[in-house]
């Protein structure tokens, strides 16, 4: 079969699923990823024929994507700043915001990097990411941050394994921690102090749920999604535990955050033992992210 009929059948597919230019973003990462395939191949050899077993994989993705499984579970990789991670139903998706809340750490690093190397007297940056996933941000920083110590932890056995698999693809070395940030019991080495905190924490109410797309409701794992209406700041309670016992003397935390919620959330870190807070918006122009420094 010709090559552009099968992008026609993509389209008449997936039509009343997704606009068109989505659909061609899909056609061309399948045939990149299952044929290695150049996306401007059509533009130049318009005639381009696949044999059978060449038509499968784009034909088995095609079917995938009318159930709106997200493709990047289907192909099992996803692109966060300019790294390629493993990723499968264990592990949220990388989103363009979270990648807006690492920039704001590592400008923040380079500002700061003599007055961060005076204060840890000769000791290496620690910074702990919780609730990792698929390891995007800790790796991330990783390879950013080549003389930090990096630490990542997760409560799903799942998503560590993923997690590990990137950073060792990636050559960088993340401590990962297999933890539950909810467990009051929770307990690190007490002399294990950390100087940057970050996570991306479960943050969309039950309430929320009409919002979210069925891509993402039906397919991403819900307990790194959603929390109880009632107690939609729960994740938050328990990083400011956390970070009492383990985030060193002017240490900062990095949050990403409901958009609904972003004063509630200034106000409980305002309550708590945090100064210069400060909350951040995202490309589109939501409440995303947050800042605290420990008093």
């Amino acid at each position: 079969m010709l090559l552009k009929e099968i992008k026609d059948i993509f389209h008449k597919e997936l039509g009343e699923l997704y606009p068109k230019e989505e659909i061609d973003s899909f056609f061309y990462s399948c045939i990149e990823h299952y044929l290695k395939l150049e996306r401007f191949i059509l533009a130049i050899q318009p005639g381009i024929t696949l044999t059978k077993d060449e038509e499968q994989p784009l034909f088995e993705a095609l079917a995938e994507l009318k159930t709106e499984k997200p493709l990047q579970y289907i192909l099992g990789t996803a692109h966060f700043r300019y790294l390629e991670l493993q990723v499968n139903e264990n592990v949220l998706i990388p989103r363009p915001e979270t990648e807006e809340l690492v920039q704001w750490i590592l400008l923040d690093a380079e500002r700061s990097r003599s007055v961060i190397s005076t204060s840890l007297n000769d000791r290496s940056l620690k910074i702990l990411d919780i609730g990792t996933g698929s390891g995007c941000i800790a790796i991330a920083l990783a390879k950013q941050l080549t003389d930090a110590d990096v630490y990542a932890l997760d409560v799903s056995e799942g998503a560590l394994k993923i997690a590990q698999k990137n950073a060792a693809t990636h050559k960088v070395d993340v401590t990962f921690l297999h933890q539950d940030i909810l467990n009051p019991k929770l307990e690190l080495a007490p002399e294990l102090y950390f100087d940057i905190i970050v996570s991306n924490p479960p943050y969309v109410r039950e309430l929320e749920k009409h919002e979210i797309r069925k891509n993402v409701k039906d397919f991403e794992p819900e307990t790194a999604l959603f929390v109880k209406d009632e107690d939609p700041l729960l994740f938050y309670r328990a990083i400011i535990d956390f970070a009492e016992k383990h985030l060193s003397e002017k240490g900062s935390l990095y949050l990403e955050i409901n958009q609904y919620l972003g004063a509630e959330t200034k106000a409980l870190f305002q309550a708590h033992n945090f100064s210069e807070i400060e909350l951040r918006k995202d490309l589109f122009g939501n409440d995303r992210m947050l800042k605290a420094l420990r008093k």
